[in-house]
C-alpha cells in the first residue's frame, strides 16, 4: 500500500514541532521535507530536541511551491499574513493544503484587515478554503483539497458553543461573554515581554480585551451552526502555563430551561466524536487534556433568576495539539481518506 507524502512549511515553531512529531509516527504518511528560513542545514533534533534522533531530515531553505512537488499534502506552519503568499501556489501544482495561520479561515475580507492589520493579499480565496472544525464540517473536510484550521481560542470557544448554536439555544441578539486563558506557547516561538518567564510565571493579564483575531471566526462558525445573529464578548486572559486554554462561556436562558435539556445537547454532539469529551462528573481542566487532542467540555446551569438563569460552558484544550497542530493532522487524516484518529490517540500525561 502507498504511504501518503507530506511536507511541513515553517517547521521550527511549537506548532511545527507538533506537526513533525505526529507525522513521524504515522502509519500511513510519510515527512518527506521539512521547509523553514532559519537553522536551515541543521537536524530537526537540534530546535525541537524531542524529536533528535527521530528522523535524517534537516531544515531546508525552499520556496514552498517547490518544496511541496511531490507530495500529497501540505502542512503550513506559517505565520498570519505569510501563508496567504504562498498556499495559492502550492494549491496550483495540484497538492492539497492544511493551513493552520489565519489567513483564510474568513470569508470576510474587511473583517480579515482589521483584525490582521493588512489587507489580504488574496481576497479572492476568502471563503475557497473549508473551515477545518471536523465536529462541524467533518464531511466537507473529506472532499477538501484546501483546509483552513482553526485557531486555538476559536476551537475551545467553539466547542463549548457549538451544541448550543444547532439546539436553537443561542437566539437572534444573543450576547455570548467569554473569558480564556492561555499558556505562553500561544504566543509563538519568539520570546516577547508578554511570554517572559519572569513575568508570565507570577502573573495573569488581559490583553487584545474585546479585540482578538479570533472573534470574527467564531462568529461566522457559529452562523454556520445556526446561531445566525449571536454577538461575543470575548476577554482573553495570559496565564502562567506554557500549555493549554480554559474558556468560559455565559449564557443567559430563559428560566424555565432544565439542566437535563442542556446535557442532552451536548450528548448528541459529542458522545460519539473522537476527540471531544462531554465531561458530566467534574468540569473540564487543563491538566486533563495537556500533552493530547483532546477537548472537554461541561456546563453548570445556575439557579433561575427572574427571567433567566445562567449557563456557564467551561471547555478546555491544549493550545498547539488540538488547537493547533492535532487538528491539522485530524484534518490531515480525513483529506487523506484515513483513519481520523491517526497519530492522534494518545492520551496526555497526568498530572
Amino acid at each position: 500500500m502507498r504511504r501518503f507524502k507530506a511536507v511541513v512549511v515553517g517547521g521550527t515553531g511549537y506548532g511545527g514541532a507538533e506537526m513533525i512529531r505526529r507525522l513521524l509516527i504515522h502509519p500511513e504518511v510519510e515527512l518527506v521535507r521539512v521547509v523553514a528560513i532559519d537553522h536551515v542545514g541543521e537536524p530537526l533534533g537540534a530546535v525541537h530536541p524531542p524529536l533528535t534522533g527521530r528522523s535524517d531530515l534537516r531544515f531546508e531553505d525552499l520556496p514552498p511551491a517547490e518544496a511541496a512537488r511531490g507530495c500529497d499534502i501540505a502542512l503550513l506552519g506559517l505565520p498570519h499574513r505569510v501563508s496567504a503568499l504562498h498556499a495559492p501556489g502550492i494549491l496550483s501544482a495540484g497538492v492539497k493544503v492544511v493551513d493552520m495561520s489565519g489567513d483564510f479561515r474568513l470569508r470576510d475580507a474587511t473583517a480579515y484587515a482589521r483584525y490582521y492589520g493588512a489587507a489580504h493579499p488574496h481576497p479572492e480565496a476568502l471563503g475557497t478554503f473549508v473551515y477545518g472544525l471536523p465536529e462541524l464540517n467533518r464531511d466537507a473536510i473529506r472532499t477538501a483539497d484546501a483546509v483552513a484550521s482553526p485557531g486555538c481560542f476559536a476551537t475551545a470557544i467553539e466547542l463549548g458553543l457549538l451544541p448550543l448554536a444547532r439546539g436553537g439555544q443561542l437566539e437572534i441578539g444573543c450576547v455570548v461573554h467569554v473569558v480564556g486563558m492561555t499558556g505562553s506557547s500561544g504566543s509563538g516561538v519568539a520570546p516577547s515581554a508578554g511570554t517572559h518567564h519572569p513575568v508570565r510565571s507570577v502573573n495573569l493579564k488581559t490583553y487584545k480585551v474585546l479585540e482578538h483575531q479570533h472573534t470574527p471566526e467564531i462568529l461566522e462558525t457559529m452562523t454556520s451552526a445556526g446561531a445566525r445573529s449571536l454577538q461575543l464578548r470575548f476577554v482573553p486572559v495570559s496565564a502562567p502555563l506554557s500549555r493549554g486554554i480554559l474558556a468560559t462561556s455565559f449564557v443567559e436562558l430563559p428560566a424555565e430551561t432544565e439542566a437535563g435539556a442542556i446535557a442532552e445537547l451536548y450528548a448528541d454532539a459529542y458522545d460519539g466524536e473522537p476527540f471531544v469529551r462531554f465531561v458530566r462528573d467534574r468540569l473540564p481542566e487543563v491538566a486533563a487534556v495537556a500533552g493530547g487532542n483532546y477537548a472537554e467540555v461541561g456546563f453548570t446551569l445556575g439557579p433561575a433568576a427572574g427571567a433567566t438563569r445562567t449557563l456557564a460552558v467551561v471547555s478546555a484544550l491544549d493550545n498547539l495539539i488540538k488547537g493547533g497542530a492535532g487538528q491539522a493532522i485530524q484534518n490531515m487524516n480525513l483529506m487523506l481518506g484515513l483513519p481520523e484518529t491517526a497519530s492522534l490517540e494518545d492520551p496526555g500525561p497526568w498530572p
